[in-house]
């Protein structure tokens, strides 16, 4: 069964984002399109601060304590971003919905296009995954962002490798 791919790139972008911030706005918009996204971007100032603020208001989302305050966030992000749902076909990739501004001939500027496509992707992703799939890694010191796309969803380490430093911080605990 594949579940959302809308919600899965989009949301597995915001934590690639997240966990390792480009430098600059072509970083970005490479990043942006390793994770699938294919449509151009309109070029504006301040491209790459306003979309660390988009991350940032994301990761207050990743953060929230409870699955209420997590939906009131993500809600409040959607209810204030101006994108609209569409059918779009482009690229040959056949009918398809967008949830976001821009046409061929008025390109979407980038930080808003990514935020709508991530609040809408963080929805879509909790909404059928489990508001729970979405989170900080349970490694201490690690912050990576987890977004849980496994099957039995208890993904809890950013890695194979916090995972393994987890494991083996709790076999020398032993007594």
């Amino acid at each position: 069964m594949h579940l959302n791919p809308y919600g899965e790139y989009a949301v597995l972008l915001a934590a690639s984002l997240a966990d390792d911030w480009p430098s600059d706005r072509a970083g970005i918009e490479a990043r942006s399109r390793a994770f699938g996204i294919t449509i151009a971007f309109r070029e504006t100032p301040g491209d790459h601060a306003r979309t660390r603020d988009v991350i940032d208001e994301w990761l207050r989302v990743v953060d929230a304590e409870s699955e209420s305050e997590r939906a009131e966030l993500l809600n409040a992000v959607m209810a204030a971003t101006a994108a609209y749902p569409r059918l779009t076909d482009h690229d040959d990739e056949g009918w398809h919905l967008h949830y976001r501004d821009g046409t061929p001939e008025q390109p979407a500027v980038l930080p808003a296009m990514l935020r709508a496509v991530i609040s809408v992707g963080t929805a879509l992703h909790v909404s059928t995954r489990g508001m729970s799939r979405l989170g900080r890694c349970a490694a201490e010191p690690c912050t990576h962002v987890v977004v849980d796309v496994t099957r039995n969803g208890r993904q809890r380490y950013c890695s194979v490798r916090c995972a393994n430093r987890a494991a083996v911080r709790r076999h020398r605990a032993r007594p």
